[in-house]
């Protein structure tokens, strides 16, 4: 069986929305998601309404990850494995790439910045 399946993805998905509904995240690496945030134009203040705004957006099949997912080697989240997203943001106006994952009902935010991927795929 394939992994994550589009249930398995739908889960994760409402479970991100309710780890920052709970207000229980944490962001992996701020200083980098604070400079890629900026690059949209983002605050960090406004950063928690606006992450459940982008997780109501995406569906499954918006998964850009690995099949299956790939795990992470930091340390805070050591093993868990990682769920990305892209997608064409109403909210935000562009292609979105978002990563993030779940470690004991916390959510993760690893990445979230205008797509990077040239359309053409070089």
């Amino acid at each position: 069986m394939k992994r994550p399946s589009y249930s398995e993805i739908h889960h994760k998905i409402k479970l991100a929305k309710e780890a920052i509904s709970n207000n229980n995240f944490s962001i992996l690496k701020p200083k980098v998601v604070t400079l890629d945030a900026l690059g949209l134009g983002i605050l960090m203040e406004e950063l928690n309404p606006l992450l459940i705004d982008l997780l109501n957006e995406i569906r499954p099949g918006h998964y850009a990850g690995t099949y299956p997912p790939q795990r992470s080697y930091e340390e805070e989240i050591f093993r868990s494995e990682l769920f990305a997203f892209r997608w064409e943001s109403k909210r935000l106006g562009c292609m979105t790439y978002l990563k993030f994952t779940l470690r004991e009902n916390r959510l993760w935010l690893i990445s979230i910045h205008q797509d990077r991927v040239d359309p053409k795929g070089r």
